[in-house]
């Protein structure tokens, strides 16, 4: 194995994006790499979908005409990250390995024509995925154009699952190495219910559509199994392209759009973490869940910058409505993933296709070319990106985690849970866009990490909680930690079985309570909290009342009607030498604010104070500090300072002297530099 460098070989803040000029006729490669010139791109990622025309048959290869493009860049000052085209094998590989094919949980086998990947569990498609790994590593590792290398596509997208019998092969091989003995899978899977109780390995198979629910916990260990098999491919991949090339290595992740894929641990997996991010055309502020995608990004790559591999200069297709970008907002988005983390702003992709399922998604250079809008804000988006490249290796430092669990997402989102109404993603929604709009910047973690450097944890969806995990976040309380917890938290273990004591009991002494039953509301209703006994002036709620039995915490909010009347809304109880809150029903936006400003108090944690709709995020280089304000709003918003030290800097993008305060235009972008006494981190 050759060494692991942990970032391209780029100077500066990198941009580009997807590059298909397989699609293009030679002469257009000519007017492509020109106007990737005037555009400012320095780096784009080929290859990606063209195992077809690389491996024309099994074993056979045509590089001719890779080799003249790799050529054609390099000679232009391109750099290319190269990717291995496994998400869509060719025509020839499912002629001869029909049984490769994916199967749905329903029984349906999937079939050629579209994006996708084969049966993860398949020999015949591991083998093959690591002979084109290693065909394209043996002969371009040392082609001087290629810094970074790109395995597969989006791993888990739009296929994650498989139920083919060469998968349950592997499940049961998995689950052997996972549980050892069928007794011990027996207690785990609780199959005493419904008489599911195994004496064979043989009889287990995947949980396929059955006539009522299938068991749950087996259905959280296919989803923990596929992530597995997922990853094995990435690491045969991997593995292959690194007997031959040092170049650093990685996959596009979904961060926050894909849950098939536990990040946590693919980011140990890969040397840079990359993430593609599409703005959800239906939300109206798109930018908030462009925000959390970014964090995770940066949060499963331990902090480290982090390549924003693909997003959109407009429109995306696969969306129900294919709505376009309004001016400016292409520059807001791509600055708002360098606020959080990026050193490299791609997109998809470089030349919009003219045929094919993506003909109508945004490009860098649209159908409508060099004239339209577009083209001019690419253009100057790169010429910004120029004036910002001090920016690269400064990082983000945030004193506020927020907790993101694939596991216990997967576990939660399983049928037959008290309410329909329960959500993962709109609690974690909920919560971050607080913490987004009173400007201040959030790390994502799991509950068994190191939580000491965090004045305050918000635990918004944690419905699935190890013991371990528990006694992390008891003593993270005990020893001054400020957490947050959300209802419906604390419910299971990691077999998705109740906990012993009931709902909430792991936390018992850190929330100083207990849960004895569930009251969700019916749809629709609404219900009145008094905060801090003021029922003049109620909070309002919906979804879910519990049944609280104190132990030690205080009362905050009380319910004033509704199936919980009477009883507590939300509790604060003092642990150790810290404050454990907990939220026992859904406030809406106004009560999540009351509340989360009270436990700022607690935590030490200041509001930013910045105007509505101005995001500013800090990143922080060896001798100073980048303050990036982006202002979604219509008119001009005034950025100041928001800690004990002045805004006194450099304004990056025009030049222009800050001494403390600086105007954002309406829709616009502003970078200070900051600099810093003595330099230093």
């Amino acid at each position: 194995m050759r060494s692991q460098p942990t970032w391209p070989a780029i100077r500066g803040i990198a941009y580009g994006g997807d590059y298909t000029p397989e699609q293009w006729s030679r002469e257009t490669w000519d007017e492509d790499v020109r106007l990737m010139h005037e555009a400012g791109v320095d780096l784009v990622s080929v290859g990606i979908f063209a195992w077809a025309l690389i491996e024309t048959d099994e074993g056979v290869f045509e590089f001719s005409w890779l080799d003249e493009l790799l050529d054609l860049l390099h000679a232009n000052g391109i750099r290319v990250d190269l990717g291995t085209p496994t998400a869509s094998p060719p025509a020839w590989f499912f002629a001869k390995h029909p049984d490769a094919r994916v199967i749905t949980r329903d029984g349906t086998v999937m079939g050629f024509g579209a994006r996708g990947m084969a049966s993860h569990s398949s020999p015949a498609y591991r083998e093959a995925i690591v002979r084109i790994a290693s065909a394209l590593a043996e002969r371009y590792g040392d082609h001087p154009a290629v810094v970074l290398w790109h395995v597969h596509n989006e791993y888990g997208v739009p296929v994650g699952e498989d139920y083919s019998e060469q998968s349950v092969v592997a499940f049961r091989g998995w689950l052997r190495e996972r549980y050892g003995s069928l007794d011990a899978l027996n207690t785990a899977w609780g199959t005493a219910f419904w008489g599911q109780h195994y004496t064979s390995w043989q009889h287990i198979g995947a949980p396929t559509v059955a006539p009522s629910v299938v068991n749950p916990a087996q259905r959280l260990d296919f989803a923990r199994f596929t992530d597995h098999q997922l990853r094995e491919c990435f690491r045969a991949e991997r593995d292959a392209i690194r007997a031959h090339a040092d170049q650093p290595i990685t996959t596009n992740f979904m961060a926050n759009q894909a849950w098939v894929a536990d990040l946590w641990a693919w980011g140990r997996e890969v040397d840079v973490v990359s993430d593609d991010h599409y703005l959800w055309a239906a939300d109206p502020e798109g930018e908030i869940g462009l925000a959390i995608a970014a964090d995770l990004s940066r949060s499963v790559g331990g902090g480290k910058p982090w390549v924003l591999m693909e997003h959109s200069t407009s429109a995306v297709n696969w969306q129900p409505r294919n709505v376009a970008k309004r001016p400016g907002e292409m520059a807001r988005n791509s600055l708002a993933h360098l606020a959080r983390g990026a050193d490299a702003i791609l997109y998809f992709q470089w030349r919009a296709s003219r045929s094919g399922a993506e003909k109508f998604h945004s490009a860098m250079l649209p159908h409508a070319g060099t004239s339209s809008r577009i083209w001019r804000e690419v253009v100057d988006l790169g010429s910004k990106l120029d004036r910002l490249d001090e920016l690269q290796g400064s990082v983000v430092e945030a004193n506020v985690a927020m907790l993101w669990d694939f596991e216990s997402f997967w576990a939660q989102d399983l049928e037959w849970r008290p309410s329909e109404d329960l959500s993962y993603a709109e609690r974690v929604r909920a919560y971050y866009e607080r913490l987004w709009r009173d400007g201040i910047t959030v790390d994502f973690t799991l509950p068994g990490h190191d939580l000491s450097k965090y004045r305050l944890v918000v635990a918004p969806a944690q419905y699935l909680l190890s013991a371990a995990d528990a006694a992390n976040l008891t003593r993270y309380v005990e020893q001054g930690g400020t957490l947050v917890v959300s209802y419906f938290s604390a419910i299971v273990d990691e077999h998705d079985a109740v906990h012993a004591g009931g709902y909430v009991a792991p936390l018992g002494d850190a929330l100083g309570l207990t849960v004895e039953e569930f009251l969700p509301l019916r749809e629709g209703v609404r219900t009145r909290v008094a905060w801090r006994g003021d029922a003049q002036a109620p909070l309002t709620a919906d979804v879910w009342h519990e049944a609280i039995s104190l132990a030690g915490a205080e009362t905050i909010a009380t319910h004033l009607d509704g199936p919980g009347a009477g009883l507590p809304a939300i509790t604060r109880h003092e642990f150790g030498a810290g404050v454990g809150w907990y939220a026992g029903t859904r406030l809406d936006a106004e009560g999540l604010r009351t509340l989360m400003h009270e436990v700022y108090a607690d935590a030490g944690v200041a509001p930013a104070g910045h105007p509505d709709g101005l995001e500013v995020v800090t990143r922080r280089g060896d001798a100073a500090d980048y303050v990036v304000a982006i202002n979604h709003r219509d008119e001009p918003a005034r950025l100041e300072a928001s800690g004990a030290e002045p805004l006194t800097g450099t304004e990056l993008l025009t030049g222009t002297e800050v001494d403390g305060a600086y105007q954002v235009p309406a829709g616009g972008v502003a970078v200070v530099r900051v600099e810093r006494e003595g330099g230093g981190r």
